[in-house]
């Protein structure tokens, strides 16, 4: 077994998300000792640009052309950063809610690999992704609380957008964990951060 967690706040250790999704993989690590886990910090990685050779590389590929040596090594460098997708049996994604959406830099990462033949192809029968048979666990912060003046069918574009890719890429199988308020006090902090890490530690004891 094999574990990706993807980690898109900057905060680190102060982060509600990186707190509570380490709760999750520190208690499935304690449950499958022989596993290994690959941390994917996307404030730490060079993450790839998608423009110049990387996006005339997309282009050459969907029309057939042979890729020049430059865009050969863009496109290397996508496909060398998608394989730590593949290769996870298990991801794990960290994310706190920004103006209602996601962090950038995880915006960033998921634009360079979200790619035809990279994470999902098409044909005449629709979409079809290529990381089908893997779980997903999102754990969602929020410093304020969706519903009533924001409800969320209207304002949600973070766990509804993480939901859209995994289904894009083929994975189903998409567990939520969610703290809320983080913002409203240290106590409410502390509380909605202990209630979602129970949640966690209860998760990845069934997974």
């Amino acid at each position: 077994m094999h574990l990706l967690h993807v980690e898109s706040s900057p905060r680190k250790t102060r982060s509600a998300s990186n707190e509570i999704a380490l709760a999750f993989v520190s208690e499935w690590s304690a449950r499958h000792p022989g596993a290994t886990v690959d941390t994917l910090d996307v404030w730490e990685i060079d993450l790839p640009p998608f423009d110049g050779e990387a996006i005339d590389a997309k282009y050459a590929g969907l029309g057939g052309q042979a890729l020049s040596p430059r865009q050969q090594e863009a496109w290397d460098g996508i496909r060398t950063l998608a394989d730590r997708f593949h290769k996870a049996d298990i991801i794990v994604f960290g994310v706190p809610m920004w103006n209602f959406g996601i962090p950038y830099r995880l915006k960033h990462l998921i634009d360079a690999i979200s790619q035809k033949d990279v994470l999902f192809t098409f044909d005449d029968r629709g979409l079809l992704g290529l990381l089908g048979g893997r779980k997903v666990v999102t754990v969602a912060t929020r410093g304020v609380a969706l519903g009533e003046g924001f409800p969320r069918e209207d304002f949600d574009f973070q766990t509804a957008y993480m939901d859209a890719w995994c289904r894009m890429v083929g994975i189903t199988d998409i567990s939520r964990i969610e703290a809320e308020k983080t913002l409203y006090g240290p106590e409410q902090d502390i509380a909605s951060r202990a209630q979602a890490c129970d949640a966690a530690r209860a998760l990845a004891a069934t997974i």
